[in-house]
């Protein structure tokens, strides 16, 4: 038995040896393993959604070509204000919907009494080389000072060219050229379903893009507090939040189709609603402020509300769509062309009205002296009336603030000729309101809005026209005199540098 174990024994030693000799010959005269790794750079994107082309192909849907070419034309807006306690008010009316700052927005509480730094963030798109924007007009209210940053970290002071709070819109200006662009789309054309891309810079993220589709069209959520809001949003599910108001929202091709400007959540982030400005809208308000200085609409002159089935019912009404006329102003345009009450908008320009947000939206795109083609229902019978539309003063002529927009866009002013009527009750031959004050020379000088410009450097001035080309000729130090509305008797007198 001893003899047998002795000799497993000296076997396994044997084995082991054997093993030890083997690994080493291995490790020192066989060839080293060579380990590849392969490293691919350049890979293309695999689409995992598809759509068809305009050849019926399915093909892959790749948002990478349209967020390269639209984010050098979105920046970042950031506005300064100072606010007493009593005049923080919100933008709009529901909770629910808030304004779109930033997470650095902030007021700085003073004990002392003195007013407050309010910081607010946003978002604009900029349409023109030269440096023309376009944001929406809650982000630079009541703004002091406006810092706007581009994709490529560079950073400019802005001026505001002019605003229209009815559509929650407003145009920058910065000194800067040879800058991205992004061209206006065709808003009527966009469908619900149809892909779009939000560009802008929610909680201080810069340039971020979101993916969705349009939800719906012509929404009037009445959320603006302006007396003549004009509501026909777009409804989109991409991801909007803080920080994306006044940027773009843009379809496949890279086309502008609306500026964002409100989200409807209960949280005040995103939860699947956002809303925007649609583009017809948006051009047509940049294209009245770069040209007349100011909006130039055009209006109706009726009250109204959609038609439903319960009024439908109650009104024995032939249709279930439309908007039914309640009321007519007095020296409105569609009283004179024979619009009455009881009458049911169902067209515009050949153009179906189903709604209210709808007929705004047609209405809104003309001007004072602009004929448009309106359908109603009146009873079972339909009628087509041809509307001259009208200012709010029932004027059907353009009012042209300025030949020289760069100058007042320095003054940072709205602006308009003192009426004959004003002038005989102020007993003077003539001069120029300051409607609105926007970050410029007259805010930094100290004058607020209802001041009325009689004098440059001593000199008279009688209208708007008279006062830029004075300004526009002058350098150095300026002196302007005036007085206000309510206190007519007292001459002031404000300084500023050209």
């Amino acid at each position: 038995m001893m003899k047998v174990q002795k000799n497993w024994i000296v076997s396994g030693i044997a084995a082991l040896l054997a093993s030890v000799l083997t690994v080493l010959a291995a490790y020192y005269w066989l060839p080293a393993k060579v380990v590849k790794v392969e490293t691919v750079s350049n890979m293309p994107v695999k689409g995992a959604l598809f759509t068809q082309n305009e050849n019926g192909e399915f093909v892959p849907i790749d948002f990478t070509a349209t967020a390269e070419k639209v984010m050098d034309a979105v920046v970042h807006i950031k506005s300064t204000m100072l606010v007493s306690n009593r005049s923080i008010q919100p933008f709009f009316d529901d909770d629910l919907f808030r304004e779109f700052f930033g997470p650095d927005f902030r007021i700085e509480r003073f004990d002392d009494g003195r007013p407050q730094l309010q910081m607010g963030s946003g978002s604009g798109v900029i349409i023109s080389e030269d440096g023309y924007i376009v944001t929406n007009y809650h982000v630079i209210r009541d703004a002091q000072e406006i810092e706007v940053t581009l994709h490529d970290n560079r950073t400019f002071k802005a001026t505001v060219v002019g605003t229209d709070p009815s559509t929650d819109l407003a145009v920058l200006k910065i000194d800067a050229k040879g800058l991205k662009t992004i061209p206006f789309g065709n808003s009527d054309a966009v469908k619900v379903g149809e892909w779009v891309l939000a560009v802008g810079n929610p909680f201080n993220l810069n340039s971020t893009v979101t993916a969705g589709i349009v939800s719906a069209k012509a929404r009037n959520i009445r959320i603006l507090r302006d007396q003549y809001a004009v509501e026909s949003f777009i409804q989109t599910d991409a991801a909007i939040n803080p920080g994306n108001s006044g940027g773009a929202l843009v379809n496949l091709q890279g086309d502008l189709i609306g500026i964002n400007t409100a989200i409807a959540s209960p949280t005040g982030a995103y939860a699947g609603y956002g809303f925007a400005v649609p583009s017809k809208i948006v051009q047509k308000v940049v294209e009245d402020i770069l040209k007349y200085g100011s909006v130039q609409r055009g209006y109706l002159g009726v009250l109204i509300r959609d038609v439903d089935g319960v009024l439908a019912e109650e009104k024995g009404l032939s249709t279930t769509t439309g908007v039914y006329v309640d009321s007519l102003v007095e020296n409105g345009a569609a009283k004179a062309a024979g619009i009455k009450a009881g009458d049911v908008i169902v067209a515009v320009d050949g153009k179906s009205v189903n709604n209210s947000a709808e007929l705004q939206e047609l209405i809104a795109r003309h001007r004072p002296g602009d004929k448009v083609s309106i359908k109603v229902l009146r009873g079972s019978k339909e009628k087509e009336l041809q509307v001259v539309l009208k200012s709010r003063e029932g004027e059907t002529r353009i009012t042209k603030i300025s030949e020289n927009p760069e100058v007042v866009a320095r003054l940072g002013a709205e602006l308009a000729d003192l009426s004959k009527e004003e002038a005989k009750k102020f007993k003077i031959k003539g001069g120029v309101k300051v409607r609105k004050v926007y970050p410029g020379k007259l805010r930094t000088a100290g004058v607020k809005e209802g001041f009325i410009i009689t004098h440059i450097d001593k000199e008279e001035v009688h209208s708007v026209k008279e006062l830029t080309e004075k300004l526009a000729k002058k350098e150095g130090g300026v002196m302007v005199e005036g007085f206000y509305e309510d206190m007519p008797r007292a001459k002031f007198y404000y300084a500023f540098g050209l």
